[in-house]
């Protein structure tokens, strides 16, 4: 009888030698600004995530995937588009269930994602509830499971990056605020930079390794800063905010009219990793505008969408005139936009619509379904 062959010792890492090898981070050239949102999100990954629009072909994916290798043993994961919420979140474990009449959690793709790269390509074409969820967890770093049977928690601090293509639908922007920052790629117009990147590409596809091996040393002293800057952001006492950069920062908000305080929050944490980045001893005013545009791009509001603010001024006198009661003045005449005279009663609705014209129409006669006989009329009678 012939035995069946020895299996190699490296056979378990058969299917990781069949992956096809990443495009190294360090030769991704032509956009800095998606550089630099990928590396700022790696830095801290409680700003929420990166999200990169943009037509086909700009390098979203390849960017993307390339980040992953920066960090050491973290886990590249893909959301897929037909993944439902348990797919994502995990679930009760029905085969353990089963067996042995004991509830158990299985882990999602969130687990899997931790202290990895969570990449979701079309982000605009999942479900609403999906993202919801995911920005959640990318936010704070806990997936919360209370569902099934289960109340169940666990950490997950991923790197969300997520890419979609404007021209196949939008995301709504309760969804877009949660993304931390957003990049807006454009198609390279330049004919330097396009060979550039295409005579890269080629070579890359014709010998990857040796493409990898010309970028090694420039991809480990990438590696070395992101490790760094992560260090850094993670001592709370490292890198205070300082009293101009919130200025600058509350004024760059207000500039742009975004709802809420979240952009605050995320160009301060980006201005710090930034300067964590660069290996800054503070955080100094200069960081703030490089980072404001990768904040407010997809939170910046239109001209003329923008609901009309009261200054703080305006609400104290007004506060102060309430207050007061006794009829003093305040130096506003508030009686001379009321004719004298006229009261609620007399005040038009301003709800209602002027009545307006209809032209007559004219309506064709109706015809009996039978015909009355000639001689059917009754003859007047005579006098």
């Amino acid at each position: 009888m012939t035995l069946p062959p020895t299996p190699p010792a490296n056979a378990g890492k058969a299917d990781e030698a069949a992956l096809p090898a990443a495009f190294p981070f360090a030769a991704i050239t032509g956009q800095p600004l998606l550089r630099m949102a990928l590396l700022l999100g790696a830095v801290d990954p409680a700003l929420g995530g990166v999200l990169i629009e943009g037509p086909r072909g700009t390098a979203k994916s390849t960017a993307a995937r390339a980040l992953a290798e920066l960090l050491p043993g973290a886990p590249f994961v893909t959301l897929p588009l037909g993944a439902s919420l348990e797919h994502l979140v995990g679930t009760l474990d029905l085969g353990e269930a089963l067996a042995g009449h004991a509830l158990r959690f299985a882990p999602g793709l969130l687990a899997r994602a931790h202290g990895g790269v969570l990449y979701v390509d079309e982000v605009n074409l999942l479900p609403d509830a999906l993202i919801d969820s995911l920005l959640d967890v990318a936010a704070s770093g806990v997936n919360r499971i209370e569902r099934d049977g289960i109340s169940h928690r666990h950490a997950a601090r991923f790197v969300l990056v997520g890419t979609m293509n404007p021209e196949e639908g939008a995301l709504r922007p309760q969804l877009l605020d949660r993304f931390g920052l957003c990049v807006r790629l454009a198609n390279i117009d330049d004919a330097a930079a396009r060979q550039a990147i295409v005579r890269a590409r080629l070579a890359f596809d014709a010998d990857p390794d040796g493409f990898r091996a010309r970028h090694a040393q420039a991809q480990a002293v990438l590696a070395g800063a992101l490790a760094r800057a992560r260090a850094a952001v993670a001592d709370a006492k490292a890198l205070p905010y300082g009293d101009a950069v919130h200025e600058q920062v509350g004024a760059l908000c207000i500039a742009a009219g975004v709802d809420g305080l979240r952009a605050d929050l995320v160009m301060l944490r980006a201005a710090r990793a930034l300067a964590a980045w660069e290996g800054a001893a503070a955080i100094a005013p200069t960081h703030v505008p490089r980072v404001a545009e990768l904040v407010l791009l997809h939170r910046r509001k239109p001209r003329g969408e923008a609901a009309p603010a009261v200054s703080s001024a305006a609400r104290t006198s007004t506060n102060d005139a309430s207050a007061r009661g006794d009829g003093e003045s305040d130096g506003l005449d508030r009686t001379a936009t009321k004719p004298a005279g006229t009261d609620a009663a007399d005040e038009p609705d301003w709800g209602t619509l002027p009545p307006e014209p209809t032209g007559i129409v004219r309506v064709k006669p109706l015809r009996p379904l039978i015909a009355e006989p000639p001689n059917a009329r009754a003859a007047p009678k005579k006098a």
